[in-house]
């Protein structure tokens, strides 16, 4: 499948003409769209259980929860990371959350780092991976290069709370 392709790459056909509204009529179309996410979340709530089980077992069981993400999906992962210890009490060092880029890339685009493997791979191995660690690829597209990190590092008879996560 081409990137252009994929749904998160796209221009939504609702929203073409939004240059076009005015600013009450723009925002009564966002909002519209705004509505349909509820919708498409109920449908896959499953699978989010299940990844939320798996991320609460794996922190219980001792191991972190790393976030692995490029762009606004690795920053989501960094901020949420940052907020797990003054939110929710968890000690620093437990929820991670790694950016292609470095963390440069928080405040600037580097941009062709989401399809370098190697980049998720150096991280990862740097965090000497356990049995009990849940690493989580966070990717808009469900495609990005850097998340293909789960064959390499997370063989599931040694990491069963590796998941890819979008």
């Amino acid at each position: 499948m081409s990137l252009g392709a994929l749904i998160s790459e796209g221009r939504n056909p609702d929203t073409m003409d939004l240059d076009t509204l005015s600013t009450l009529e723009m925002l009564t179309r966002i909002n519209d769209e705004d509505r349909k996410v509820p919708e498409a979340i109920r449908l896959v709530i499953p699978n989010i259980a299940q990844a939320v089980d798996l991320a609460a077992k794996a922190l219980r069981d001792g191991g972190r929860l790393i976030y692995l993400g490029a762009g606004t999906s690795g920053r989501l992962g960094v901020l949420d990371a940052s907020e797990c210890p003054p939110t929710f009490g968890v000690p620093h060092g437990r929820v991670i959350g790694l950016i292609a880029g470095g963390p440069g890339a928080l405040l600037k685009a580097v941009e062709g780092a989401e399809d370098d493997v190697s980049l998720g791979e150096r991280d990862l191995r740097d965090l000497q991976l356990t049995a009990t660690d849940m690493v989580v690829g966070l990717a808009a597209s469900g495609r990005t290069p850097l998340c293909y990190w789960r064959t390499a590092f997370c063989p599931p008879t040694r990491m069963p709370h590796c998941g890819y996560f979008l």
